[in-house]
C-alpha cells in the first residue's frame, strides 16, 4: 500500500474498547481527543458498563460510539431510555449488532428490529453502525450475513467489519457487498498489536466481549497471534492494498479491536505513522 493511503486509514481510526475497571484511565492516559473510541457490550454484564464509561469518556471530550446490541434490549421502553440517556450525554453515534446474549433479554432477535425502532423516535443518531462478516460467521451463512446488511441499509449509515486476517477473503468480501448493492461506507476491522497471551486474559477477565467472544471461535486465529511473525497488523494492512484502496472500495478507515491493549495500541499506530512521515 502506497504511504499514503495507509497514513489516511491511521488517522481515521476507531479504538474498539472493552469496558474495564481501568480502561477510562488507560483511554485517558493514552488516546488523542481525536481518536474515536467505541465501547462493547458484554451479555455477561449488560448494557449498563456500557452505558457509564459511554457517558465518563464523552463527558471527558471523547467522541464515543457505544455498542447497542439489540439482544440485551428489555423492550421498546428500554431502548427509548437508552437512547434518550445516550442522547444526553451528547452521543450522536452507535452501533448496533444483534448481539450474543442467549437467550436475549426481551424481544429483540436481531439488530434490524432495533433500527426500525430507532426511526420511530425519530432517528436521534446522526450516524448508526451494522456489523459486516468478512470471515464466516460462526452461526450464520454468509449470504444471510450479506442480506442483512442489504436489509439494514436504510436505517444505517455505515459498516464495521468484524475481525479478519486474509487478505484475499477481505478484498473478495468488500468486493461483493459492493456488488450486492450495499454502498455503506466501511469501517475495517482489525486486530491491533495483540498479545496471544494478554488477549486470552482479558476475554476471561472481562467475561469475553462480543469480539473477544466471537474470536473464540475461531481457535486457530490463537495460532496467528502466537506463532513467530505470524501476525502483523502492518503486514495484513499492506498486503489488503487492493481491497482497501480500489475504485469504489468505500473504506471509511479502521476499527482497531484493541482487547484493552490499548497504550501498545497507539503506541503501534503512533510509531508506523513517524515512519511513513519519514
Amino acid at each position: 500500500m502506497a504511504a499514503e493511503g495507509l497514513r489516511t486509514l491511521l488517522e481515521q481510526v476507531r479504538y474498539e474498547v472493552l469496558p474495564a475497571k481501568a480502561t477510562e484511565d488507560k483511554v485517558l492516559a493514552h488516546v488523542p481527543r481525536d481518536v474515536v473510541v467505541t465501547v462493547t457490550a458484554s451479555p455477561a454484564k449488560g448494557l449498563e458498563p456500557t452505558l457509564g464509561l459511554t457517558v465518563r469518556l464523552a463527558a471527558h471530550g471523547y467522541r464515543v460510539v457505544p455498542h447497542v446490541p439489540a439482544r440485551l434490549l428489555r423492550d421498546d421502553a428500554h431502548l427509548k431510555e437508552v437512547a434518550g440517556r445516550l442522547r444526553e450525554a451528547g452521543v450522536d453515534d452507535v452501533f448496533v449488532p444483534a448481539g450474543d446474549a442467549d437467550p436475549p433479554a426481551g424481544a429483540y432477535e436481531g439488530a434490524l428490529p432495533v433500527l426500525r425502532g430507532l426511526g420511530e423516535l425519530g432517528s436521534p443518531f446522526a450516524r448508526v453502525g451494522i456489523t459486516g462478516y468478512p470471515e464466516s460467521h460462526p452461526l450464520i451463512h454468509d449470504d444471510i450475513t450479506v442480506q442483512a446488511m442489504w436489509d439494514k441499509r436504510e436505517h444505517a449509515t455505515y459498516i464495521v467489519s468484524n475481525l479478519c486476517f486474509d487478505p484475499r477473503v477481505l478484498g473478495e468480501w468488500v468486493a461483493r457487498i459492493r456488488r450486492r448493492g450495499v454502498v455503506l461506507p466501511v469501517h475495517v476491522g482489525v486486530a491491533g498489536p495483540v498479545q496471544r497471551a494478554k488477549l486470552m486474559a482479558m476475554a476471561t477477565k472481562i467475561g469475553v466481549g462480543e469480539s473477544a467472544r466471537f474470536l473464540t471461535k475461531h481457535a486457530s486465529w490463537f495460532l496467528r497471534f502466537a506463532a513467530p511473525g505470524g501476525y502483523s497488523p502492518e503486514r495484513l494492512l499492506r498486503r489488503t492494498d487492493p481491497a482497501l484502496t480500489a475504485a469504489g472500495a468505500g473504506v471509511a478507515g479502521l476499527h482497531l479491536f484493541t482487547f484493552n491493549q490499548i497504550a501498545e495500541t497507539e503506541r503501534w499506530r503512533r510509531t508506523l505513522l513517524d515512519r511513513l512521515g519519514d
